[in-house]
């Protein structure tokens, strides 16, 4: 059987892009089709400066919103990264296989240590090396495909090279991953800034859709979104970026398409309400469910728990595996 690896990480409160762009999928067409694994990747929001205390709230948070978007630990398995030694385990292996300037080439890296130079922050050596342990995540698991965003493509690419690299030095240990899209919606743009990123880093944001945020400010946000110049409707992502944005995100919502969904308004703010209706009421189930497992933390809990279990028996003989395959002695 196919197996399927992702994972969300928790240095924000999770947002509409992320579920358009990933969870749903993953609640409604990966965990049916395939032996998959959703993991909370904790040990990646340390690369930055960071609360501890938040750090795990937003675990938590993030794991229990994991769950309340559909995914069933009966067909899926549901873990925190830190909980599941091999991916550490791995990644120091994968280091001594990656190079200085592959680390240094990966974009995410320059964006978000420019950032941390221009407050006057130091760049911690894991903003570095954090895609060596993202490659980790995936290849401890034998993992097929890897279903992401746009601009997680780069990171897959990595762990493909060294997949290849590893085996072709060591012998074959690793699967070799691919990266697969969603078709629609792969990247939710901010609603202020259409040319950025709908990113969940940030704490707050007129352009950000938070996945608990209230029916009416869903509303407000999406009623004030940035359009363009001009009054038709156009489906056109890079000269009108603004309504291509809206047209996206109801388009997801509604399983329809975009460049015809362009054809049924004329102007944008009946294209604003509808699109801001369709999101409160996508988002509607997910809230109601997740007040529900906030209620009952032992569960939650108790998912978590039997995921990690389940993650580490997956990942131990692929990571011994490479022990024994570069080198390293078994333990006594």
């Amino acid at each position: 059987m196919t197996r399927i690896f992702s994972g969300v990480k928790p240095t924000g409160h999770l947002t509409l892009g992320n579920y358009l762009g990933a969870v749903r999928r993953w609640a409604d067409v990966d965990q049916n089709r395939a032996d998959a694994l959703f993991c909370v990747v904790d040990l990646h929001a340390l690369t930055v400066e960071h609360d501890p205390g938040r750090v795990r709230r937003l675990s938590r948070q993030a794991a229990t919103l994991l769950l309340a978007s559909g995914l069933d630990p009966k067909l899926c398995t549901v873990f925190v990264q830190s909980h599941v030694d091999e991916h550490a385990r791995l990644s120091y292996l994968l280091e001594c296989v990656a190079s200085d300037g592959e680390m240094r080439r990966m974009i995410q890296y320059k964006e978000k240590a420019a950032r941390e130079r221009t407050r006057g922050g130091s760049v911690r050596l894991s903003l570095l090396t954090y895609p060596v342990l993202m490659a980790a995540d995936i290849l401890a698991y034998g993992t097929d495909e890897v279903p992401v965003g746009d601009d997680q493509t780069q990171h897959v690419e990595l762990a493909r090279d060294l997949a290849v690299r590893f085996n072709q030095r060591y012998g074959h240990t690793f699967v070799v991953p691919r990266a697969t899209r969603p078709v629609v919606a792969a990247r939710v743009m901010n609603l202020q800034e259409p040319t950025s990123k709908m990113g969940k880093s940030e704490d707050v944001g007129p352009g950000i859709v938070y996945l608990l945020d209230e029916p009416e400010v869903i509303r407000k946000k999406i009623m004030r979104a940035v359009t363009d110049s001009g009054q038709d409707v156009v489906y056109d992502r890079e000269g009108r970026p603004g309504v291509s944005n809206l047209l996206e995100i109801l388009a997801a919502c509604e399983g329809g398409n975009p460049e015809g969904l362009a054809g049924v308004y004329e102007s944008y703010g009946s294209l604003k309400k509808d699109t801001a209706e369709a999101v409160v009421e996508l988002l509607r189930p997910v809230q109601e469910r997740h007040r529900e497992l906030c209620a009952d933390p032992a569960y939650v809990e108790g998912v978590l728990r039997d995921g990690a279990e389940k993650a580490r028996e997956m990942a131990r003989p692929w990571v011994d595996a490479a022990y024994r395959a570069i080198g390293l002695l078994p333990p006594a």
